[in-house]
C-alpha cells in the first residue's frame, strides 16, 4: 500500500504543478503572467490581466488538476484496500496536488495559492463541505467583490463544516487524516493569502471589475509570490 500511495502522491504533485495560468499567459499575453498584475499564476490574476474568459478557463483547469489525481487515487486504492486506507491515500494525493500547484517544479516552486486546485480536491473528499464553501464564496464575493476575501471565507467555512460533520469522530484514529486535512489545507490557503489580508485591512485589495493593465507589477515585487 505504501508504495502505491507514494506513487499516487508523486503523480498528483506533478499534475497539480501544471501551471495553466502561466501557459495561458504565454499563449495569449505572449509574456510571463507573473510580470503583470499581482504577479500570481492563479485564475484571478489571469482574469484581471487578460480577461475573465481566460481566468475562468484557468480556474476550471486548475480545479480539474486537483480533482483527477484525487479521484484516481480513490478509485485505485478502493479496489485494493480498506475504506480507511483508501481515504488516507486519497487525502494524501489531494494534498500533494494542492502543494504541486503552490510549489510547481516547472516554475522553480513559485506557484499559486491553491484555491481552485483545492476545490477540485475537496469535491472528491467531502462534497457536502465543498458545497458550503462554494456558497460562502459566492456570498462573500457577491457582497465585497474581493476574491481573496471570498477564498479565505470559503477555506474557513470548509474547515468548520467538515469538523462539524466529523463530530465525535474528529479525534478517532481512522478519521485523523481527514481531520488534519480539514485544518491544515484551509490554514495553508489562508497563509498563502497573507499579503491579500494586509491589503484588505488597508483597503487596497483589488475588486472584481477592476482590470489590471499588463506590466502593472512593480519592480520590487517577486513574480509568483504576491497576488
Amino acid at each position: 500500500m505504501v508504495s502505491l500511495t507514494v506513487l499516487c502522491c508523486l503523480v498528483a504533485f506533478v499534475v497539480g504543478g501544471i501551471p495553466f495560468g502561466y501557459l495561458v499567459g504565454r499563449a495569449i499575453l505572449k509574456d510571463d503572467i507573473r510580470k503583470h498584475g499581482s504577479g500570481n499564476i492563479g485564475a484571478t490574476n489571469v482574469a484581471r490581466v487578460i480577461g475573465w474568459k481566460w481566468g475562468s478557463f484557468v480556474l476550471v483547469l486548475d480545479a480539474i488538476k486537483g480533482l483527477l489525481p484525487t479521484l484516481g487515487a480513490r478509485l485505485l486504492m478502493a479496489s485494493r484496500f480498506s475504506e480507511d486506507a483508501a481515504q488516507t491515500a486519497t487525502i494524501l494525493a489531494g494534498i500533494a496536488a494542492i502543494l504541486g500547484h503552490m510549489y510547481p517544479i516547472w516554475l522553480k516552486l513559485r506557484g499559486g495559492k491553491g484555491v481552485a486546485t483545492a476545490l477540485g480536491v475537496v469535491l472528491v473528499i467531502s462534497p457536502v463541505a465543498s458545497l458550503v464553501a462554494l456558497i460562502l464564496f459566492s456570498i462573500v464575493v457577491g457582497t465585497t467583490k474581493i476574491v481573496a476575501a471570498a477564498s479565505i471565507a470559503a477555506a474557513i467555512g470548509f474547515a468548520v463544516t467538515q469538523l462539524i460533520l466529523l463530530g465525535s469522530q474528529v479525534f478517532d484514529v481512522a478519521k485523523l487524516p481527514l481531520t488534519l486535512f480539514s485544518v491544515i489545507v484551509p490554514a495553508l490557503i489562508v497563509w498563502k493569502h497573507r499579503s491579500n489580508i494586509g491589503r484588505i485591512l488597508r483597503g487596497e485589495e483589488n475588486r472584481i471589475g477592476k482590470r489590471s493593465q499588463p506590466s502593472s507589477i512593480t519592480s520590487s515585487e517577486t513574480p509568483g509570490i504576491k497576488g
